[in-house]
């Protein structure tokens, strides 16, 4: 596991950008020291499909970069229709799990699976989807994600994000850590960017 998910807070902060052809956050740790990155790779189709379905409909694929550029983790979610479902892939390319979006009327809800399809976690939000509680199958809380303020101007005239991802220091296992600092930028990606 690269060192980038030895950290238990994760500052993720979307970039702006005039002409936004595809999303792209900084990651900070704890300490405000610049970490890694997370860049959306986006195919000729994808964007052509762009001019005529909704984001939140098209596929997409995010890259979390460590400081050197090296991929250390791969999130990707297929066309769909209703729920979103977003599967994570290690450094290796090898699958490790996914999230799944659940029917909740006022508070969004995912479950978190791992790669044979069991149910690790459980991710339920506010009624803004702002902030998230990530618990384990017993229920102990594993994790949490809070949107942060962005300051005036980007929060009134962008759409550009920043959220920080805490995780539990007694959370050991690998695929779980990389699972659940991935959670907000999938979030972002589903709540957000597609609404």
């Amino acid at each position: 596991m690269d060192k980038f998910f030895s950290n238990n807070t994760f500052v993720i902060d979307e970039k702006i950008a005039a002409f936004k052809l595809s999303n792209a956050y900084k990651v900070y740790n704890g300490e405000g020291q610049e970490i890694g990155a997370i860049q959306e790779h986006k195919s000729f189709l994808r964007v052509i499909l762009g001019l005529f379905l909704s984001d939140g409909m098209l596929p997409f694929e995010l890259n979390i970069l460590n400081m050197d550029g090296k991929r250390i983790a791969q999130l990707k979610r297929g066309l769909t229709l209703f729920m979103s479902k977003v599967q994570i892939y290690n450094e290796a390319g090898a699958p490790i799990g996914s999230f799944k979006q659940k029917f909740a009327l006022l508070k969004p809800k995912f479950t978190l699976l791992n790669n044979l399809g069991k149910e690790i976690a459980t991710i339920k939000g506010d009624w803004k989807a702002w902030n998230f509680e990530i618990t384990d199958a017993a229920g102990q809380q594993i994790g949490t994600v809070d949107k942060k303020w962005n300051g005036m101007a980007k929060e009134l005239f962008t759409t550009a994000d920043k959220y920080a991802v805490n995780i539990e220091s007694t959370l050991t296992d690998e695929n779980t850590r990389i699972a659940v600092a991935s959670v907000a930028a999938a979030i972002d990606m589903i709540l957000k960017e597609g609404s």
